[in-house]
């Protein structure tokens, strides 16, 4: 095993985590601020009110996007087990 292959594997773990996990935590910065907004409006400073909407929306956002991210998951150890049958070769 090359330092370049290792490198390529590396990348490719980062970004692909990256890609899933970035819809999830872009929902979860918008809630933030909109509960943000709403807290500044009202004056009302509970601590539950910023947590439970944003933990409620990113399950939400899990489980709609479940099946894309299984996909993109599926597809990148397929990559890798391929990489390594052909460097075992």
């Amino acid at each position: 095993m090359t330092e370049e292959l290792v490198i390529e594997i590396l990348k490719e773990v980062f970004y692909t985590t990256f890609i899933i996990l970035l819809p999830i935590l872009g929902v979860s910065l918008v809630v933030g601020i909109i509960v943000s907004i709403f807290q500044a409006a009202t004056s009302i400073q509970e601590a539950t009110l910023t947590f439970v909407p944003k933990i409620l929306v990113t399950a939400i956002t899990i489980i709609l996007l479940l099946p894309w991210m299984m996909d993109k998951v599926i597809s990148f150890t397929t990559k890798i087990l391929t990489m390594f049958n052909t460097v075992i070769k």
